[in-house]
């Protein structure tokens, strides 16, 4: 009797209790929710503990698609940085466009409903992988940029807990500007920084030469007197960009007059001889958060792009979307 009891026993155990084991992780897997189901631990960055994300991409017809994260920052990281700079600045690019467009979802973006658009005046550039080929681009460019982002994916850059505005821009000119001096509002982690290395950038200085009435039509104003005449005071920003200057007895900000004269950057300087009016600029683009060619800089002197990304974002963490590394 007590073989049969030991067999019957055994039985049981060998029917019920894999049941059990069963049912209580279908419990478990339904208990996390839909949001848990796209979560996995790719291999790529440091650890193997990394979020599976989506990003929401707006073609130029204005539909919406849902699309892997890194296959989409392949195409922005080709489309927005040259291929040949240092493996670490490519990875902090693509870090910064990882955190962009995770912050677009978070808060809505520039869209509304949390797409990202392929047009760098609005979002981020986008240079799809198949037609960069087609183009005379060489394969070993795309599985550059495609192992870059594989090693950072999954990390996005915090403050206080929130995603960042992971801003960033061509170069600088030898430094960044606050957020504050651009855009009026100001942001902790987006403060001006030193950014050497740049010289060899496309647009690290430019020159562009208005004829009197040129410069008059661009602000659209008469000008009494000689060029020589027009121009009164002007301050700067702790970036080195135009903060105010005088013009015929108005004052303009920085900002206004790249808009206005349709300079590179805010950081230049004005000279009026012979009728005429040059405007010298230092560095291409707004000049807040990251330089790509500091990056490169950074990244040919030897620096990570946990490096890269903590000057040019001070005081922000990277982490893993939803686990802290740091």
């Amino acid at each position: 009797m007590k073989k049969w009891q030991e067999i019957g026993y055994a039985v049981f155990m060998g029917m019920v209790l894999p049941w059990l084991v069963v049912s209580v992780a279908v419990i478990r897997m339904e208990s996390r929710g839909p949001a848990a189901e796209e979560t996995r631990q790719p291999s790529g960055a440091a650890g193997g503990e990394t979020s599976s994300l989506t990003a929401l991409v707006r073609r130029e017809g204005g539909s919406v698609e849902k699309w892997d994260m890194d296959e989409y920052l392949t195409g922005v990281v080709l489309g927005e940085m040259p291929a040949y700079f240092e493996p670490e600045a490519l990875k902090a690019q693509a870090v910064a466009a990882r955190t962009y467009a995770a912050k677009a979802q978070d808060t809505g973006g520039k869209h509304g409903d949390g797409s990202v658009c392929m047009d760098s005046r609005c979002c981020q550039a986008y240079q799809d992988p198949d037609g960069y080929l087609s183009s005379g681009g060489s394969p070993e460019d795309v599985t550059k940029i495609r192992q870059a982002v594989e090693d950072t994916s999954g990390y996005v850059l915090t403050y206080d807990g929130e995603l960042i505005e992971a801003v960033y821009f061509s170069c600088s000119g030898g430094s960044t500007e606050d957020a504050a001096a651009v855009w009026g509002t100001e942001v902790p982690y987006l403060q001006a920084t030193d950014s050497p290395g740049e010289e060899n950038a496309a647009h690290n200085a430019d020159s562009v030469t208005f004829t009197a009435a040129q410069f008059q039509e661009a602000l659209g104003r008469s000008l009494a007197g000689d060029p020589e005449s027009w121009f009164g005071g002007v301050t700067y920003t702790d970036g080195g960009g135009v903060a105010e200057m005088e013009i015929g007895g108005e004052s303009y900000t920085g900002v206004r007059l790249r808009q206005l004269l349709g300079l590179r950057s805010t950081a230049f300087t004005v000279t009026a001889e012979g009728g005429s009016v040059r405007v010298d600029t230092r560095g291409y683009g707004h000049r807040v958060g990251m330089s790509q060619y500091g990056a490169d800089a950074m990244a040919a002197a030897g620096s990570t792009f946990r490096e890269i990304l903590s000057h040019y974002y001070s005081g922000t963490t990277l982490e893993i979307w939803g686990n802290s590394t740091e």
